[in-house]
């Protein structure tokens, strides 16, 4: 298995060395710069997984290094480590395009913490590229891989529960009938009652609504069942 590759740009040696010992401990392969220059080089230079990069470098800020990475189009995750606990350090790289800050001194354990936020991010992100996503809100079902998450945390659904989300969000919007679900979902030979659609909307809820604040699949009497969008 291909180690996930840190790029770790930090002028203190000492916490350079720090983080590099624990990175390679956690399984990362990591490499360290000590310039902004050469940090952006190396940036450029290949394709990482993810960014540690110092605010105050020697030679180029950590902040321009980061503007220069996003202007060159690469959107590789960037974690900013700063010394200075000040709003406008923070509001200036996350308009860069940061993707997280920790400030200094920083427990190891939080840091980790944000580079598997960060990583888990890019690779939902490598995956909508890769295969066909639906999703509303802050849930993505990932069709081919079978795969649903909801604000980040991953859903284990069975197969039928699965077909079930995937026909109600092909259909986002739209008030699908109990026997529209059955048709499609258990095939047009069924010969079952359409309760078990009401108890397969309870097995889904149970998984993907009740544990969030919002729920995402609507009830209308009568009829049958929606997803709607944000924006409806």
């Amino acid at each position: 298995m291909t180690k996930e590759k840190i790029l770790i740009i930090e002028d203190e040696q000492k916490i350079a060395r720090v983080l590099s010992m624990e990175l390679e401990f956690e399984g990362y392969a990591a490499e360290t710069v000590y310039t902004g220059g050469e940090g952006l080089k190396r940036a450029m230079e290949e394709q990482w997984s993810l960014i540690l990069l110092d605010v105050m470098l020697p030679e180029i800020s950590g902040l321009e290094v980061l503007r220069k990475i996003r202007n060159g189009g690469n959107q590789v995750p960037v974690i900013l480590l700063t010394a200075r606990d000040s709003i406008p350090d923070k509001v200036a790289g996350l308009d860069l395009g940061a993707n997280d800050y920790v400030i200094k001194p920083f427990q190891i354990e939080e840091l980790l913490a944000r580079i598997r936020a960060s990583l888990r991010m890019r690779q939902q992100l490598v995956k909508q590229k890769q295969e066909k996503v639906l999703g509303v809100e802050d849930l993505q079902v990932f069709v081919k891989s079978y795969e649903v998450v909801r604000a980040n945390q991953k859903i284990d659904l069975t197969p039928r529960e699965f077909e079930l989300l995937v026909y109600l969000l092909e259909n986002k919007n739209i008030v699908l009938s109990r026997e529209q679900i059955l048709h499609h979902v258990w095939g047009y030979d069924y010969m079952g009652d359409t309760n078990v659609v009401d108890v397969y909307i309870r097995y889904i809820r149970k998984k993907m609504d009740y544990p969030f604040p919002k729920p995402l699949i609507q009830t209308v009497r009568g009829v049958g069942y929606i997803i709607k969008d944000g924006s409806s």
